[in-house]
């Protein structure tokens, strides 16, 4: 007897721990649905701003105007009339040749222009006279048209024999002193116009139609002082593109000119292809790419509850993980509304599934 009711009671216990756990697991799966209805999601809110295009770039410096100075005829040096290094003005006398033999020349041709003028008036008033025939009277002018020439050629390779400056600027080195012989495959000196400095630069082909004349950019060159900065703009775009480069050619004015720039050196640019003012901006984490085209997931009020809403977009600028998004359907987006802004792609979200908004971590903020 004392058997059978510990079996009783053993089989009683059993089926009572066996209830107690099956309670359990229908009130745990009671409560899963209501902790799962809403989604927790990162948002932050769609702003407002300028975005900028711009492309990296590399160049050189030049000088506004560059010239090697080249004598014009072959002779001695006589003097040398500038400092190396020296400013210089247009016009200014640099070099002088001798010129004593053309000077001789020119003081012949003069006496035969002089004698040349006194034949044409005696046969003009001999003409006149019907003294002389036409034929001679035809040569006589000849002959003074001729000493004229003559003497006009040596008057303009005398003055060839001063080499002047042919624009305002800074001499470089000299190559040559007094006494010297020159020709005119000698480079006398350089002459650098530095009131301005220009750089040139390659354009790669798919941003040439953005760069044209008047787009601004930024120069960037490390100096003896450190890395200065200046602004600058596009005066010329080559009209062709360079087969083995696949770039086109662009030369800028720096308009500023900061201390320690130089002709020559190398400089980073930073062009500004396009700006974009005031539009609607989103971190590009933010963008659900479909096969409809990219969405934004909207946070939107729905009662107590916040929901999802797609709303479709298209992509304009990018900027430092800021993407500038335009709704299709129109009025559909404004500053004051909230975006899932982290993990889109990787949650489960559909249209209308509730929400739970949390601020967007500090590290994921963009653009502040």
């Amino acid at each position: 007897m004392r058997s059978s009711i510990s079996r009783v009671a053993v089989i009683g216990c059993l089926l009572a721990a066996g209830l107690a756990a099956g309670c359990g697991k229908k009130a745990a799966t009671a409560a899963a649905p209501a902790a799962a209805q809403r989604q927790p999601v990162e948002v932050t809110n769609i702003s407002r701003r300028d975005l900028v295009e711009s492309l990296s770039l590399v160049g050189s410096l030049a000088a506004n105007e560059s010239a090697q100075l080249r004598a014009e005829i072959s002779g001695q040096v006589r003097s040398v009339q500038f400092q190396e290094g020296g400013h210089v003005t247009k016009d200014q006398v640099l070099v002088k040749i001798d010129d004593a033999e053309l000077r001789a020349q020119l003081a012949q041709a003069e006496a035969a222009f002089h004698l040349a003028e006194m034949n044409l008036r005696r046969s003009e008033n001999l003409t006149e006279a019907r003294s002389m025939s036409q034929a001679e009277a035809d040569r006589v002018r000849s002959e003074h048209a001729s000493a004229s020439a003559a003497q006009n050629l040596l008057r303009v390779r005398v003055a060839k024999t001063e080499i002047k400056a042919p624009f305002d600027g800074v001499v470089g080195a000299r190559t040559i002193s007094p006494g010297d012989y020159i020709t005119a495959a000698t480079v006398i000196t350089t002459l650098d116009d530095l009131s301005r400095l220009k750089i040139d630069f390659q354009v790669p082909e798919r941003f040439t139609s953005k760069v044209k004349a008047g787009t601004t950019f930024t120069v960037r060159a490390q100096t003896p002082a450190g890395e200065a900065r200046a602004k600058g703009e596009v005066y010329f775009t080559s009209s062709v593109i360079d087969r083995g480069t696949r770039s086109s050619q662009v030369k800028g004015y720096v308009t500023e000119n900061p201390t320690g720039f130089q002709p020559g050196m190398f400089a980073g640019i930073e062009v500004v292809l396009e700006v974009h003012r005031g539009v609607l901006t989103v971190p590009e984490g933010a963008i659900l790419t479909t096969g409809s085209g990219p969405q934004l997931i909207i946070v939107r009020d729905q009662g107590a509850d916040k929901v999802a809403d797609f709303v479709p977009v298209t992509l304009g600028l990018r900027e430092r993980g800021l993407v500038e998004v335009t709704p299709v359907a129109p009025a559909t987006l404004s500053e004051d509304l909230s975006v899932v802004a982290s993990g889109v792609g990787a949650l489960v979200l559909y249209p209308g599934i509730k929400l739970e908004p949390r601020p967007l971590r500090t590290e994921f903020r963009l653009g502040n």
